[in-house]
């Protein structure tokens, strides 16, 4: 199916006429703007000829136009810029709770700086009132920055109101006009403000460029230094092509401004008319009358909106920003409108463009309609399966990816916090221990090992699926140093979206998995659901002395790690659809693979301490060891065994909202040192069953290894138990001999 692109706010196709005008700089005119010969007086000449076009279309003087390599720049080169120019006369600057991170984040690297952030509040239809605006002047404020338009809800704000008080106060008046640009009017003048950020790839012209408007006699600080190129502000060779790209589109949004705009506003209403006729009444995010006439973010009740863009297959549209993609949490801008979590949570924004048509919107909203239905609960008895005689993409169905799903640490260290201390002089090892299985004695001779896991697919074929929760059930009865016996499925399925034909292809992968384990599945549990989840209660047996446990870790200890890490990484990666075949295969053969062998090997060693890297990472996993422990740790970056392909699909961006989360945990107790922030995120990813993390002496540590890599499994000494302590943990980037 041909996708149908409604996510003309995230970014835009290059008008085809920019394209034109941009090719003989690509092809033929290639010298530098500053050079005196005639290669250099023609790009001089197509950069001067764009800024004209940029300055006709926002109403100001070419000379105060400024290329920068986009919105992002922009704005950073205008907020800082002005902060550092105007502190000598004070340090507060206003923002709204409604900006882009290109601005919230400048404003909170300023406060390390050592200026002061105000943060006014919107309505509930994401509006600034001028008046909380004023009210949060201070005689040392310097510049007030808030939005054209919002990015998510498409919001206009009243800029030229809040603008006279700034004028009024003394202070700079900044706005983002990256979403506003060419689909409503943006004069300068009439605005009266004095730095305004535009992003090219918004307006039709290519990523990678934009420009900022400073007006005449406004001071700011640049933040490039070298030679004095764009009007001594901005240092740098200028990006001819793309300034042409930009210049163009600029003319082209000129000419056609009030055309887009009837264009716009028509294909939204349609969208939003057919989606009520055939849903009822939505909740519509935004202002009903003072919003962009492209943009709109609707509000499905009870719905989570990762699931449900998937469920839109042909659709193109965001959860919120684009920008935003991977992390976890709602919206800010939803937050700050105060939209209830029932809405907020399963919020769409779809954006219509230039080239939309009332064919699209007609197919789109057939798609949407039925993935909303197909979700929700009161469906489940009609809907009808789609998906008879297709091949299944499991990982379309679910806004969750293995292990990655999981609750957040934080959050579970919470919950757990609260609950009762377990008092039965049985209980071997409990949630105190940190441990992801319980252990309960039974006689002199035998404990009961008891553990269960529950998740949503992590691949896209259900017999593979069903394979990898089974292996990744079976790792902490592993990871115990107990022997499994058996074990119950617990499923979760969506019988109104999948054919049973899928569930029991899970069901079959996760009886094979058991029967290489060497155990029966003896029964379980199923429930109706929106996604499809499956895991397993697996029970195992332990003699009570030999049970091992996060507690048992001793200073001087190595630590092995028995699998590569990054599956969190390919996943999302192979969801995405960046994630090369080698990597997912790779990714695919180390989730099916049993710990069982490891685990076998382990057990011939003096081992004091074990568990199983799964969706809490590395560096959350080894936490629970080394703070049940009561040692410290340090674990040696170049010695970690990766998945091959998982750091470049890292640096990629391809990083799950569980992943995310875990770094976030980790900061508290975890030195991460020298290395970066994709560095971090390698050592946080959520596995989805991972290896097996030991602690033993050094000198048995040599023997596992052996044994280990002769039979063809990972060993990697990673790090070592230093001193007692917190369970704090220390990450170097290279081995210290």
């Amino acid at each position: 199916m041909d996708q149908i692109y409604l996510d003309y706010n995230a970014t835009t196709p290059i008008d085809p006429e920019v394209a034109a005008e941009m090719r003989p700089f690509l092809d033929e005119y290639f010298g530098n703007p500053s050079s005196s010969h005639a290669f250099g007086i023609k790009t001089r000449m197509a950069v001067e000829k764009a800024r004209s076009r940029v300055a006709a279309l926002i109403n100001c003087r070419p000379q105060e136009v400024v290329f920068t390599s986009g919105g992002t720049e922009s704005n950073n080169m205008a907020i800082k810029g002005a902060a550092y120019a105007m502190r000598k006369h004070g340090n507060h600057i206003i923002i709204s709770a409604v900006e882009h991170p290109a601005v919230t984040e400048v404003s909170r690297f300023l406060e390390t700086q050592g200026f002061e952030i105000t943060i006014v509040k919107v309505d509930k239809f994401g509006m600034v009132d001028p008046e909380d605006v004023k009210k949060a002047l201070r005689p040392e404020t310097i510049l007030i920055s808030v939005m054209h338009a919002n990015n998510e809800v498409g919001t206009i704000q009243p800029i030229a109101a809040i603008a006279d008080i700034a004028r009024r106060h003394g202070a700079l008046m900044h706005t983002d006009a990256a979403q506003s640009l060419g689909k409503i009017p943006v004069d300068v003048k009439e605005l009266d403000i004095d730095l305004l950020s535009v992003a090219g790839h918004k307006l039709y012209a290519p990523k990678g460029i934009g420009m900022l408007y400073i007006r005449h006699g406004v001071k700011i600080e640049k933040l490039m230094h070298g030679a004095d190129h764009e009007q001594n502000l901005r240092a740098g060779t200028e990006n001819v092509l793309e300034i042409v790209g930009l210049g163009k589109a600029c003319e082209i949004a000129a000419k056609n401004l009030e055309n887009n705009l009837i264009h716009l506003s028509r294909m939204k209403n349609r969208l939003l008319k057919e989606l009520a006729g055939k849903l009822g009444d939505l909740r519509i995010n935004g202002h009903p009358t003072r919003s962009l006439p492209n943009t709109l973010s609707i509000g499905f009740e009870n719905l989570n909106a990762v699931s449900l863009l998937q469920a839109m297959e042909g659709v193109a549209a965001s959860a919120g920003a684009a920008c935003h993609t991977g992390t976890t949490g709602d919206s800010s801008v939803l937050g700050a409108m105060k939209v209830p979590p029932a809405f907020s949570q399963g919020t769409i924004r779809f954006s219509t463009g230039r080239y939309t048509t009332e064919e699209e919107i007609d197919k789109a909203v057939e798609i949407i309609a039925e993935a909303v239905k197909s979700l929700q609960p009161e469906s489940m008895e009609k809907s009808e399966i789609t998906h008879k005689g297709e091949m299944v993409k499991l990982t379309h169905f679910t806004h969750g990816l293995g292990c990655a799903c999981k609750m957040r640490p934080a959050d579970l260290e919470i919950v757990l916090a609260n609950m009762p201390a377990v008092k039965d002089p049985r209980v071997i090892v409990g949630a105190d221990k940190r441990d992801d299985a319980a252990v309960y004695l039974l006689n002199d001779e035998m404990a009961l090992v008891q553990t269960v896991d529950f998740f949503t697919p992590v691949v896209d074929d259900p017999y593979t699926f069903g394979a990898i929760a089974a292996a990744n059930s079976l790792s902490d009865i592993y990871a115990m140093g107990a022997r499994p016996i058996f074990a119950l499925n617990i499923a979760a399925f969506p019988v109104n979206r999948l054919p049973l034909s899928v569930l029991e292809a899970i069901l079959k992968g996760a009886s094979d998995k058991a029967t290489e384990a060497g155990i029966p599945i003896l029964g379980g549990h199923s429930i109706e659901d929106t996604e499809p989840k499956f895991g397993m209660v697996v029970s195992g047996l332990v003699h009570p002395g030999k049970v091992l446990s996060n507690a048992g870790a001793k200073s001087g200890d190595v630590l092995i790690l028995t699998k590569p890490l990054g599956t969190g990484i390919i996943s999302t990666a192979a969801k995405r659809g960046i994630a090369d075949e080698v990597s997912i295969k790779s990714a695919i053969s180390t989730m099916q693979t049993l710990n069982k062998t490891a685990a076998e090997f382990m057990l011939k060693r003096k081992v004091n301490a074990c568990t199983d890297v799964t969706g809490f990472g590395l560096a959350g996993h080894l936490h629970e060891l080394t703070a049940a422990s009561g040692v410290e740790a340090e674990i040696w970056f170049d010695q970690l065994p990766f998945i091959e392909g998982v750091q470049s699909l890292a640096a990629a961006g391809a990083i799950p909202g569980g992943t995310i989360a875990n770094a976030d945990f980790a900061a508290a107790f975890a030195d991460f040192g020298d290395l970066s922030q994709t560095d971090i995120y390698l050592v946080c990813d959520a596995q989805t069953s991972g290896g097996l993390l030991i602690s033993l002496p050094m000198d048995e540590a040599s023997l596992l290894i052996s044994d280990l890599t002769e039979n063809g499994l990972t060993a990697a000494m990673i790090g070592r138990l230093n001193e007692a302590g917190a369970g704090n943990i220390r990450f170097v980037f290279e081995k210290q001999e």
